[in-house]
């Protein structure tokens, strides 16, 4: 790692990774600026002046000094720039070198303001958002929760969920925090008196059921399989509700011919199975609809059930039958369309767990192996106990180093309950309950000294910067290896700080990087609703292939991430990993069931994300591709040179259809674009979105239409380079790897730093590219240089320090 020198204590400020500083022996920034400035006035005025203002931007009266007073300007101009945007086509252009001079000069100037004037985030709380959270309880006390149940979701900006800003606290959130602290304090400490409760798990009803489901044991076919806490060691009752749609029936099970058997297996034992089907099923359920279900459902409901407390896998699934009958259609890889279920399965709808009954104690859980330390042995050592638990508890919890001023208040809520009547493990949740709705558990703070003034930069703590790394990289809190670090005043040291950040990404807890990031940036969290394909344009699409659309683009990422690859592979993978539906889907031969691997590509088309079926997906409608969605994915996403937003009254495309015969898209959108007005965003989208037209809507390569017309994918960029097709844009946008790799470099910053970016952090971003481009652009060296940022590794003290307290007198 390059160490980012900063002489904090001597009060000096020395840019390391995170800015770049002028060398040059023969002229300042200013004065290399001014011998390029001529191409401001040849090439830009005439547009950007104040009487035409073309894009709500002038450049007249501006001048090489004064660039760093007007960032934000001339940081939009590099970013158009950079990606020949500007001029635009058909206007005079500046020969290469002479832009190349322009920019490193401009670029050069802006760093060494910044470089002088170094600004940090000044935020002194950030709540955790839900994600956060749920991850925090479970790495605190090996507690996994349905946080959707529990907590509201959360509000984002700037792409992203973390953002301190948009992470409000309100009246509604606190109770919900109190029942959700109350809910998890029960669940790790367990509960011989909690009441019986019914949990319920749905099954979506375009989730295909006729194939076995990844993580069920071989030879089942559908279901689902869950992680399911139980509070005590008692009886439970477990059961399976059949789908009942038009296409099985009111009952579930018309048209069975034959019986197939349900089954319910807990960590791999099967502890009860019904058959279901049959001839008798099938013709007393068109005699008594009501009597039938009941019947149906009692059977599908097992005996009382013996389990331990703590988590336990429970599969509710199907016995697959062997062979297939020769003598029907070919199936469909979906399994019900619309009112039809050529499958002729029966499938789960929905999957229950009820109890405790008879509660008879409580096991050693997981969960209370993290929580009790310590067990008294009188009542007299209850209280030195107690102490030692909520320590132990409230270090990790808290992420830095407590005294009795951080137990007193779940140590009085425990002598409370002891009080009251409450044996010791009850009262011991009562307090863990109290420590998680303290501030100092739902929020991260960060201190200032009262001696600094305000707008003084200055490093974080070692404690603050573990905090800082671990929702970064694991969005959860410091495990104690990182803690203990911090507390020693040792992670800052470089070589340290290096090796945790280089541990941390080798940990499973990194795939939380992997899905939070990855599922924003690249909006893969919007599959579920934003892909839902016309139904009878594209019979085959369920939720199986949604499912591993997401899942095939986190796995590229995640080999990028740990096996420590370029983030240009993002593009240039000639691999994948596919399960048999995604393979079956894309027309790859040789793979067979429903685990993921790794398989080699044959076809460049489909190479890198340009040919994921999850970006193809989300950026088409649900009836037909759209270049147009696609263009501001790819410019906004990859280019990271988002268009203004459209004007409030935009023309269907189909309107732009001729009348009489069929036409292709590209037909449509040329009609639609011939104004003036929508051919100046038009021009820099469709020709990004034209080049991925032979990728259908839900991402599978064709050269026609459904009508037979040839597709044209052929376009020219806004720098002038023509691409057609998915291979000469790669290699269009892999002409500028500084430009992609910025893309990422900067969405990773923002979410690092949980806020948006400022003009002035753009100098930060290009020292981190300038020092990954020495590894080729490595994903790790990029998130090393985030850490080793200055915007990461300080804080500039606000006006206002008062925002927590507030909050905590609030919620004390």
């Amino acid at each position: 790692m390059k160490a980012a020198a900063y002489a904090v204590a001597a009060g000096v400020v020395a840019a390391g990774a995170g800015a770049f500083v002028w060398m040059s022996n023969e002229s300042s920034p200013t004065q290399a600026l001014e011998q390029q400035w001529a191409l401001v006035d040849r090439y830009c005025i005439d547009c950007h002046n104040d009487a035409e203002f073309t894009g709500d931007i002038s450049f007249e009266g501006l001048s090489p000094n004064g660039v760093h007073a007007d960032a934000e300007v001339w940081e939009a101009a590099i970013r158009k720039l950079r990606v020949g945007m500007m001029p635009p086509q058909g206007e005079a252009q500046p020969e290469p070198a002479a832009r190349a001079a322009f920019l490193t000069a401009l670029e050069s100037a802006l760093d060494a303001a910044a470089a002088a004037q170094p600004i940090a985030s000044s935020h002194a709380v950030h709540r955790m958002n839900r994600v956060e959270y749920a991850n925090a309880i479970r790495d605190l006390l090996d507690v996994e929760i349905d946080v959707v149940e529990l907590l509201p979701s959360d509000g984002g900006d700037f792409g992203f969920d973390n953002i301190a800003t948009a992470l409000n606290t309100s009246p509604l959130l606190l109770e919900r925090y109190l029942t959700a602290a109350l809910r998890v304090s029960a669940l790790a400490v367990g509960d011989t008196e909690a009441a019986p409760q019914a949990a319920s798990y749905k099954i979506g009803v375009e989730v295909t059921q006729d194939r076995h489901m990844e993580g069920l044991p071989l030879g089942t076919r559908g279901g689902v399989q869950v992680q399911h806490y139980f509070p005590a060691d008692a009886q439970y009752v477990f059961s399976g509700r059949l789908l009942r749609t038009v296409a099985e029936g009111y009952v579930g099970v018309e048209g069975q011919e034959i019986p197939h058997e349900f089954i319910v297996l807990l960590d791999g034992e099967k502890i009860h199975s019904a058959m279901v089907g049959g001839e008798q099923d099938h013709a007393v359920s068109g005699e008594d609809i009501l009597s039938s279900r009941i019947e149906i459902d009692q059977r599908m409901t097992s005996p009382p059930v013996a389990v331990t407390a703590g988590p336990h896998n429970v599969a509710f699934t199907w016995v697959a039958k062997p062979t297939q009958e020769q003598n029907v259609w070919q199936p469909a890889l979906r399994a019900t369309q619309e009112a039809h279920n050529p499958a002729g399965l029966p499938r789960l709808e929905t999957a229950g767990i009820e109890g405790p009954y008879n509660a008879t104690g409580i096991s050693n859980t997981p969960s209370r192996e993290r929580v009790f330390v310590c067990q008294p042995a009188s009542a007299a050592e209850e209280p030195a106990c107690a102490e030692e638990i909520f320590s132990t508890l409230a270090r990790r919890a808290f992420r830095r180093g407590v005294n009795n001023d951080d137990t007193a208040a779940p140590m009085k809520f425990f002598s409370d309950a002891r009080s009251d009547g409450r044996n010791f493990d009850q009262s011991i949740g009562a307090g863990l309950a109290r420590m998680l709705v303290s501030p100092s558990f739902l929020f991260r703070t960060e201190q200032d000294s009262a001696d600094l003034p305000a707008g003084a930069t200055h490093a974080i703590t070692d404690t603050e910067l573990a905090s800082r790394l671990s929702f970064f990289l694991w969005s959860s809190i410091p495990d104690d290896e990182l803690l203990n670090l911090a507390v020693d005043g040792r992670l800052r040291e470089p070589p340290v700080l290096e090796a945790q950040v280089r541990r941390m990404i080798a940990d499973q807890r990194s795939q939380a990087l992997v899905e939070n990031f990855t599922g924003q940036w690249l909006q893969l969290r919007n599959l579920e609703q934003r892909v839902i394909p016309d139904l009878l344009l594209f019979p085959d699409f369920d939720d199986n292939l949604r499912k591993a659309f997401r899942r095939e683009t986190e796995m590229l990422f995640s080999s990028v991430l740990t096996e420590d690859k370029s983030v240009l592979e993002l593009l240039t993978a000639n691999y994948s990993f596919v399960n048999e539906r995604l393979a079956r889907h894309y027309g790859i031969d040789g793979v067979y069931g429903s685990r993921f691997r790794k398989v080699e590509l044959e076809d460049e088309n489909r190479w890198g994300l340009l040919g994921h079926g999850s970006v193809l997906a989300l950026t088409s409608a649900s009836s037909r591709t759209s270049p147009i969605i696609r263009g501001k994915y790819l410019v906004s996403n990859f280019l990271n040179n988002p268009p203004k937003a459209p004007p409030a009254v935009v023309p269907a495309l189909e309107e732009s259809a001729p009348v009489g015969r069929p036409s292709t898209v590209r037909e449509q959108l040329e009609r639609h674009r011939a104004s003036p007005e929508c051919n100046a965003c038009h021009r820099n989208l469709d020709p990004l979105g034209f080049a991925l037209e032979k990728f259908n809507a839900v991402g599978q390569w064709r050269e026609t239409t459904r009508e037979g017309l040839l597709i044209d994918s052929a376009g020219i960029l806004a720098d002038g380079t023509p691409v057609d097709g998915p291979v000469q844009l790669r290699a269009a946008m892999l002409s500028r790897p500084e430009v992609f790799a910025g893309a990422v470099t900067e969405k990773l910053l923002i979410y690092a730093l949980g806020r948006g970016l400022e003009p002035a952090d753009m100098p930060v971003v290009r020292g981190i590219l300038r020092n990954a481009a020495e590894a080729n652009y490595k994903l790790t060296s990029i998130i090393l240089g985030v850490v080793d940022s200055l915007p990461f590794q300080m804080r500039t003290k606000p006006a206002d320090t008062g925002a927590l307290g507030t909050i905590a007198q609030t919620m004390e």
